[in-house]
């Protein structure tokens, strides 16, 4: 009797190693699987760099070549944006330029939803949202087609904001 009863019990020992490995196995599957769909847009190729559509040349003196004044254009460079604030009319498009070594994420405000600017669609809240990390050189575009004072923050590091005034 007690033969039989060490059997079962070894027996159960056994089983319940097993279905803890298998558990195990199991957990760090599920863990791995959603690391990579949580992860598997952070490292997409470099977007092509977009140029706004309202350039407008500085006249040239007999010294040379002026640069090229861009309008509606904010840069981000480190930790700021600039200009912080800028001026546009219903309609006008503003680009982003990234100058700082790492990627940034403009998007409107208020971190995390993103939902100041009243339009839906985007990848958190408002379509007033790049929706992804904007490399280094690259830039992204925005068209604002609403009247009103938006406020913006970079995702990826939210301390780092603007605004932009559309008037008619």
């Amino acid at each position: 009797m007690l033969d039989v009863c060490l059997y079962h019990l070894a027996d159960w020992d056994y089983n319940f190693s097993m279905s803890k490995s298998i558990i195990t196995i199991i957990i760090v599957a599920v863990v791995l699987i959603g690391g990579y769909f949580l992860f598997r847009g952070a490292y997409q190729p470099k977007p092509s760099v977009t140029q706004p559509s309202n350039q407008q040349t500085a006249p040239q003196s007999s010294m040379g070549q002026m640069p090229v004044a861009e309008k509606n254009v904010v840069t981000y460079a480190d930790t700021d944006y600039l200009p912080a604030t800028l001026q546009v009319k219903k309609g006008e498009t503003v680009t982003f330029k990234n100058q700082s070594p790492q990627s940034m994420w403009t998007a409107s405000a208020v971190h995390p939803t993103h939902r100041g600017y009243p339009t839906t669609g985007g990848c958190l809240g408002s379509t007033f949202d790049a929706c992804k990390g904007v490399q280094s050189g690259d830039s992204w575009s925005f068209k604002f087609d609403i009247v009103g004072t938006w406020k913006y923050h970079n995702h990826l590091s939210p301390s780092n904001t603007g605004t932009i005034y559309v008037s008619n």
